[in-house]
């Protein structure tokens, strides 16, 4: 034979032997599976044994669950804050709402009945609306009760009547639809005034125009150009007296507490028998209780 095919040959070999090869391994129930016996009939797999449930899995999945229904309840406000904000204020049926948030295909029937019977109702922003001949439907509860600008306003004036200060514009918002248009037509008719606090929370006021008079020009220049910081006020009030001006005094009266009085001890009286033997009978009680 060639000497030079034999050598080639043997380089094939050992190039085959260098490479590593990979062998698919073959599981147990496979091989039973392709075994068989003398008769032909192919063995029975053996049962896979069934890994236990991990209980820290398990946890997961109900804590996920809670955490899914609170949830629910928040997609389902907002939701409702929203339509009112649109002025869409009409009450809607729990079925209704979960079709509107896309929740009627994934919330379950345990999950519904927890909306209607417990977080729905109990929920501070949500209002139910009963009614015999119908369902049971849900609105959105704003913080005030306001649908226009004109309302705005006169709740802004009872604010002022009854000294309760202003309202908070977040407040405002969320209880009026288009509230920042209502509020920027009043400040620009010099109705209301905003103030922002230190906090960059705006506060919304209603300007009182009966409180708004003139002061002369010359009057104010006197009043800033005169410096009291460093003066005492019984200094201020002697140069007031000076200039033969009445300084307001402090006239409040401090009232001492009213101690409560103990009831004088009264001799108790009782109820007399026998009135009508009262010309009959004799007291012997002077002679010593015997009668001579």
């Amino acid at each position: 034979m060639d000497p030079a095919l034999l050598r080639q040959r043997e380089e094939f070999k050992a190039r085959a032997l260098a490479q590593p090869v990979i062998e698919k391994r073959k599981y147990p129930d496979e091989r039973s599976h392709q075994a068989s016996d003398t008769s032909g009939n192919l063995k029975k797999k053996p049962k896979r044994l069934q890994k236990p449930t991990n209980s820290i899995s398990n946890n997961s999945r109900s804590s996920s669950g809670t955490v899914s229904k609170f949830g629910y309840i928040a997609q389902i406000v907002n939701f409702m804050k929203s339509r009112h904000q649109d002025d869409d204020q009409f009450p809607l049926t729990i079925d209704e709402i979960l079709e509107e948030c896309k929740l009627d295909e994934v919330i379950t029937t345990s999950q519904k009945s927890w909306l209607v019977n417990e977080a729905l109702p109990n929920n501070p922003k949500l209002q139910v609306v009963d009614n015999e001949m119908q369902e049971r439907k849900y609105a959105f509860k704003p913080k005030y009760a306001i649908r226009d600008r004109k309302g705005l306003y006169k709740l802004l004036d009872r604010f002022e009547q009854r000294g309760l200060g202003g309202m908070m514009v977040e407040d405002v918002e969320e209880s009026l639809p288009n509230a920042k248009k209502c509020i920027k037509t009043l400040l620009n008719n010099n109705k209301v005034i905003v103030v922002t606090r230190l906090d960059k929370k705006q506060v919304l006021f209603y300007n009182d125009r009966s409180c708004e008079f003139s002061v002369d020009e010359e009057f104010q220049q006197l009043w800033r150009g005169i410096n009291i910081e460093s003066i005492e006020e019984g200094k201020i009030e002697e140069y007031l007296n000076s200039q033969g001006i009445t300084s307001v005094q402090d006239t409040r009266q401090v009232t001492k507490p009213v101690k409560s009085r103990k009831r004088a001890n009264r001799r108790r009286k009782f109820k007399a028998h026998n009135d009508h033997l009262s010309g009959v009978l004799e007291d012997y009680s002077e002679m010593g209780g015997s009668r001579k």
